[in-house]
């Protein structure tokens, strides 16, 4: 306990740190298209949890070296392209190297089934992005971060899976962000970046790979199952609305919950945070555990929080036409 006081400690000085440097060096995010806030705000602030895995590194011997590496290298790439723009070949390319290094931390790059280890190269890289993409609003990266991060610890509260240690320490290092960013809409003193969002899905996803291999059952991924409903079907609808992919957008169900309804950036962020938490520990509680149970819970929870998506979005998307026809005027 505490060593894990002294890590918070360290975190927020850290991030503290980081803000100094940030405001001298002009690190900030302004307002585009798909932001929903209107004033300039330090950006970056999520690079404390590339700052939490190294700071956890020290306190615990580098148990994850390869790992490290690549939420170094990947989280490095986002913070310069937070700065300065870089080509979307470049990130891809850090993307997949560094799930690569995951992968061989995960001790799964010499499956036999070499199709599969590319698939799932393809998913952990797109899974990435999709969590990036869900990165908009005040508070909603840390809080679903710790949605996720806080089932997970009382799955492996047996350390059967991985570190608990790791996992803890990325807890903390959310709720130091949260301190800073947990806030109404005007009030974050940072946001998270593509390092931040970027670096904390790689996390997550690591966490999630170790579960997934050592149980044989892909169905953990329910403890993702928000953001990957919103994220996934509003790729669809943009699809369908030949849109390009690559530029901003306000489309997701939480933007227009916080834009078009006004409903303040708290309030969903906790919304999205309880849906995950509710989903996650039941799947853990009262789910049997068997992987036929499992593929139940997974698909009825899909189904309906797609049915609640598609139903939201068919009342209110006109919402958001009415905003872009008026930006046209």
């Amino acid at each position: 306990m505490v060593t894990y006081i002294i890590i918070f400690v360290l975190l927020l000085i850290a991030e503290l740190v980081y803000f100094r440097i940030a405001d001298k060096c002009n690190i900030i995010d302004k307002p585009n298209e798909r932001s929903s806030h209107t004033s300039i705000v330090l950006r970056g602030g999520g690079i404390i949890f590339l700052i939490g895995a190294w700071v956890w590194s020290g306190f615990f011997g580098f148990p994850y070296p390869w790992f490290l590496a690549g939420l170094t290298l990947i989280a490095g790439v986002s913070f310069v392209d937070d700065i300065r723009s870089l080509p979307d070949s470049v990130r891809l390319v850090a993307q997949f190297a560094s799930a690569a290094l995951a992968f061989y931390q995960l001790d799964i790059l010499h499956w036999s089934m070499w199709w599969v280890v590319v698939l799932a190269l393809i998913v952990y890289v797109g899974a990435t992005n999709v969590i990036n993409f869900m990165d908009g609003i005040n508070g909603i990266t840390a809080g679903y971060s710790l949605a996720v991060l806080v089932p997970l610890a009382l799955v492996n509260m047996n350390e059967e899976y991985m570190e608990q240690s790791l996992v803890v320490s990325t807890i903390l290092a959310s709720l130091v962000f949260c301190i800073f960013n947990f806030r109404p809409k005007g009030k974050a003193k940072c946001f998270a970046g593509d390092v931040g969002s970027i670096g904390i899905a790689f996390i997550m996803l690591f966490l999630l790979g170790n579960v997934i291999i050592k149980t044989q059952d892909v169905t953990w991924l329910i403890f993702l199952l928000v953001y990957g409903v919103d994220g996934c079907l509003t790729i669809v609808h943009r699809i369908m609305l030949h849109e390009n992919l690559g530029e901003a957008h306000r489309k997701h169900a939480y933007q227009l919950m916080a834009n078009e309804l006004k409903i303040g950036h708290v309030k969903v962020s906790s919304l999205y945070m309880a849906m995950q938490l509710l989903i996650s520990l039941g799947f853990i509680y009262l789910c049997p555990d068997n992987v036929t149970c499992h593929w139940m819970y997974l698909v009825g929870a899909l189904l309906v929080l797609s049915l609640a998506y598609v139903l939201f979005k068919k009342k209110y998307y006109h919402l958001h036409e009415e905003y872009l026809a008026s930006l046209k005027k």
